[in-house]
């Protein structure tokens, strides 16, 4: 029944899925949250830069801005990030792409966990002393993280299909490696089935864990 897969690499395309997702995950995670202390801070300068990103990257398409990595930063200014063939180039291009749209997403649920933090907190902080950087890395995070367990988990399910953009670029991941069989293969629908499930198997486990993590580390009020 399952006789179309074999000759293809079906493990290694989800393990470039896999890759893909923990890699920008992990850089998402970073710029989201240095984007969060840019919109919550006191420089004028700073709130401006991470509002408009914010609002500029969550409005443009993933699609394009993939595109934009492979045609804008590598063919046109021949940016290689350290590559030097065409499999590795694409592949941090994509997980750049997808770490400059999902930071968007990080940030916003980030803010919204610092907004549940009581101002008075943050007041009792400033006044013994403390700058706002330690404010924000000792009083306000550490709360706000806990309380945005859920969203995170979230944007890293989305985050887990979105690689599937990384296919418009030559990514060898999942979604490409089904575009090549559907055209090779007479099994639209087993094809179909088959990273289907596939992809329930990386993103339900995702959710059920950190839904559980969530309710373990939610700060009580």
């Amino acid at each position: 029944m399952f006789d179309f897969l074999e000759g293809y690499d079906l493990l290694g395309a989800f393990w470039v899925t896999v890759q893909l997702t923990l890699l920008s995950a992990a850089g998402s995670l970073v710029w989201g949250t240095l984007l969060a202390a840019m919109r919550v801070g006191p420089v004028p300068l700073m709130r401006g830069f991470g509002t408009a990103y914010v609002n500029v990257v969550r409005n443009v398409p993933l699609t394009v801005i993939i595109l934009f990595t492979s045609l804008g930063l590598n063919q046109t200014l021949g940016i290689t990030l350290g590559a030097d063939n065409f499999e590795t180039i694409n592949f941090r291009l994509a997980v750049l792409g997808l770490i400059a749209y999902t930071s968007a997403f990080v940030c916003e649920a980030l803010r919204s966990g610092i907004n549940t933090v009581p101002v008075g907190q943050a007041e009792a902080a400033r006044a013994i002393g403390l700058s706002f950087f330690q404010v924000l890395t000792l009083v306000v995070l550490p709360q706000a993280f806990r309380s945005v367990v859920g969203p995170l988990a979230n944007v890293l399910i989305a985050l887990t299909k979105n690689t599937t953009v990384a296919a418009a670029i030559g990514v060898a991941e999942a979604a490409l490696l089904m575009k090549k069989m559907i055209e090779n293969e007479a099994q639209l629908l087993l094809i179909s089935a088959v990273f289907a499930f596939g992809f329930v198997c990386l993103t339900l486990p995702t959710g059920l864990i950190l839904g559980w993590v969530g309710k373990k580390v939610a700060v009580k009020r």
